[in-house]
């Protein structure tokens, strides 16, 4: 994931980070990097662990496709709040997670946070955090408590994070595409803090919008609710024979459809390869 911010922002970029559900997921959204002929991320979620039970299985198979892609893919764990799954992680190799320590007080966020930072650096492994509130968790939109600059630079130097997910404007799970985020707020909090910034809730984003975050400082774009719209679109359609049950004819369009977005969203967000 170091490799990969470097080289985006040499190149004024934004890395393209998609969550996984299910293994069409992960092969769709690595075939529509390699078609963009750019590097991508798959995130697997707290909650997708688990919809699963466990994070091994859905884990080992998106290391798999990585491993095989043409492109350079990066497996990452996103919104982790528990600590057992830190360790599993870090077992299991993957490279960069997303600790979540915002339920707890800010005091001791900043010391959870600090201590999976020593544990996972000890191993090699990047870490992103979050501070303010990003919302649309559970499907509430309010609008969340926005980052103050001096704040993030005082939370990225008291716990080591390498990247900082930042609440500028955008929610999650949105299904619109209406979200306006407050791109002088971005370019003060990326002149402040020296770490990338990372962007959630960008499916509610619209495409000038990314590209003016990007632009701004924004460097990890987080996506997952639009791949989600684009894929269950493709299997309603396939699903409207009603003599359909083979899943692969009703799966294989939507991981389609996820391909075609994905290489959509990553040229728009580089429109260089870097």
């Amino acid at each position: 994931m170091a490799d990969l911010v470097r080289r985006a922002e040499s190149a004024g970029a934004g890395i393209g980070a998609f969550n996984v559900i299910q293994l069409e997921h992960a092969e769709g959204i690595v075939a529509g990097a390699e078609r963009a002929r750019r590097p991508v991320v798959l995130q697997l979620s707290e909650n997708t662990v688990d919809y699963h039970g466990a994070l091994a299985p859905l884990a080992r198979a998106c290391l798999a496709v990585a491993d095989t892609a043409s492109v350079d893919v990066v497996v990452h764990l996103d919104h982790v709040t528990r600590t057992d799954l830190v360790a599993q992680a870090l077992d299991l190799g993957l490279p960069s997670l997303m600790y979540d320590a915002s339920a707890l007080t800010h005091d001791d966020n900043v010391a959870a946070t600090r201590s999976v930072v020593e544990r996972a650096h000890a191993a090699g492994v990047w870490v992103e955090a979050e501070l303010g509130e990003v919302g649309g968790k559970d499907g509430v939109h309010a609008a969340g408590v926005r980052t103050r600059p001096d704040e993030a630079a005082s939370y990225v130097a008291e716990t080591g994070v390498d990247a900082l997910a930042v609440a500028v404007g955008s929610s999650h799970a949105m299904l619109t595409r209406d979200a306006v985020l407050d791109d002088g707020l971005i370019a003060e909090i990326a002149a402040a803090v020296p770490v990338p910034l990372v962007l959630h809730g960008s499916s509610g984003v619209p495409d000038d919008g990314l590209c003016r975050a990007v632009s701004h400082g924004m460097r990890k774009i987080n996506v997952a609710t639009q791949l989600n719209k684009v894929m269950a679109a493709a299997v309603r359609r396939a699903l409207a024979d009603p003599d359909l049950v083979d899943p692969r004819r009703y799966l294989g369009p939507g991981r389609d459809a996820v391909a075609d977005e994905v290489a959509r969203l990553l040229t728009l967000l580089a429109p260089t390869s870097y």
